[in-house]
């Protein structure tokens, strides 16, 4: 009996009837049942995205790690070649002094100048030429290379005209007889064009002169004449 009026106690208490105290037990065992389905629900979702539990070894282990990742980046940072400084002038966009990579090309160092500009002579360059650190690439123009190709073609043609008249020319300044043209013996004294054409005709028909003597087998050409003329000759 006392069991029973405890419990009427307890009912009067929480102001619950007797129809209700079991709707109560009921709700609150769906609400357990439901708190654990979700628990278990969590649980696998997140076994199933991957998620693990860190231990304090784990931890450390990972910053070990990542330590030792920096550690590489630094070293192939320390390791990475130093880059090549090479001034670029002559026919190009931005002349300068530019970084490159290393193993780069005189093509790199053009186009690291903006490029060729208007009037450069690209096929003077090799540009597939390995750069080496300091060096100086210039892009001649086309104007540049004229100038050169004329300067060098004056130079070949005094060249010629030089050693022409050496060849004419004999010891001493004297006008050699064999080799001399018609013009260079015309400024002999006492033969005029017509006098050394002939002797160049004599020369071409009878060969050369032995002596300077010999000249005087030329028409017109008398002891006077050759006397006059015989300091300036010679033969060879």
């Amino acid at each position: 009996m006392s069991f029973q009026r405890s419990a009427q106690s307890w009912r009067a208490r929480l102001h619950l009837s007797g129809a209700r105290l079991p709707v109560l037990v009921g709700v609150t065992a769906v609400a357990i049942v439901v708190m654990v389905c979700a628990g278990r629900l969590l649980l696998d979702a997140a076994s199933s995205e991957g998620f693990a539990v860190v231990q304090p070894g784990d931890a450390e282990q990972a910053a070990g790690d990542g330590d030792a990742e920096a550690a590489a980046d630094a070293g192939a940072s320390q390791a990475a070649p130093a880059p090549l400084r090479v001034h670029v002038g002559g026919a190009v966009a931005a002349p300068g002094v530019y970084d490159l990579a290393e193993g780069a090309r005189v093509l790199d160092a053009v186009e690291a100048a903006g490029g060729f500009a208007e009037g450069a002579a690209r096929d003077a360059l090799n540009l597939a030429r390995a750069v080496s650190d300091g060096e100086q690439v210039v892009v001649p123009s086309e104007a540049d290379i004229a100038a050169q190709e004329a300067v060098s073609a004056g130079a070949g043609g005094a060249a010629a005209g030089a050693g022409a008249s050496a060849a004419a020319g004999g010891a001493g300044g004297k006008v050699n007889i064999n080799t001399a043209s018609a013009a260079q013996l015309d400024t002999l004294p006492g033969v005029g064009a017509s006098t050394a054409e002939k002797i160049v005709a004599d020369r071409e028909a009878n060969g050369p002169f032995k002596t300077v003597e010999d000249l005087k087998r030329v028409s017109g050409i008398g002891d006077k004449k050759f006397a006059a003329l015989a300091d300036a000759i010679c033969v060879g």
